[in-house]
């Protein structure tokens, strides 16, 4: 028969080998967790410099556009500036007045302008406030002979009034019949919408009367005195 020690011994032999089978067994289970925590962690990782990466590109090509757009408008600021400065060297602002390139449109009003000269009517010709060159358009000005007057100015601004037109006629477009009379400190009356005006009256070329839409407004200067105008059609394509 055996000895009772052998066979202790060979049990514990046997339950060694299975806890080392089963420690074999438990090892690579732990490892594949392990090598799929670290994967999903390098995908992360991953993902997260690609994000960045997209972010920074969207940022750079929205600096760029951003950049040229600016670089754009200022471009053509300048321009605009350059323009306006060749405009104003050739054709200089006439009692704060400037001769801009196109024509102005927040206030747009028209009135109507009668002058006598010892009773003889006087012709207030086109062009006034217009530049031969057409290059730009001072805010008063005349596109024809009928006496009325364009008033088209960003706003309404002190310096629209009658004497900056008839300062304008003077120091710009004395060659269209500008009245010498004009210059004369008496002998002047001047009448808005048929009745006298209320302040002093000099040399219109310093009487500032402010002027409204559709105001007509008689000079007179020396003898006879024809009646003052109140009442005038202004065409249709003029409304007040």
């Amino acid at each position: 028969m055996s000895h009772p020690n052998f066979y202790l011994q060979r049990c514990r032999r046997r339950q060694e080998k299975k806890k080392t089978m089963s420690s074999q067994q438990l090892t690579p289970q732990i490892e594949t967790e392990q090598e799929e925590e670290l994967r999903r962690e390098r995908r992360a990782a991953r993902m997260f410099r690609r994000k960045q990466q997209k972010n920074t590109r969207i940022f750079l090509l929205s600096a760029i556009g951003g950049s040229a757009l600016l670089l754009g408008l200022m471009g053509f600021i300048f321009l605009q500036i350059q323009s306006i400065i060749s405009f104003n060297t050739l054709h200089p602002p006439i009692s704060g007045v400037p001769c801009e390139s196109m024509e102005q449109n927040n206030y747009h009003i028209h009135i109507h302008l009668t002058i006598y000269i010892n009773g003889k009517f006087v012709t207030i010709p086109a062009g006034i406030g217009i530049p031969t060159d057409n290059s730009c358009f001072y805010w008063m000005h005349t596109h024809t002979d009928d006496g009325i007057i364009h008033i088209e100015a960003p706003a309404k601004v002190h310096n629209v009034a009658l004497d900056d037109f008839l300062t304008i006629w003077h120091e710009g477009f004395a060659k269209l019949n500008f009245p010498p009379e004009l210059t004369q400190n008496t002998g002047w009356k001047i009448f808005v919408n048929g009745k006298p005006f209320a302040g002093v009256v000099t040399s219109p070329l310093n009487n500032e009367v402010t002027l409204s839409s559709h105001d007509l407004i008689t000079m007179e200067y020396g003898t006879p005195d024809p009646p003052p105008d109140k009442f005038y059609v202004f065409p249709p394509s003029l409304p007040k």
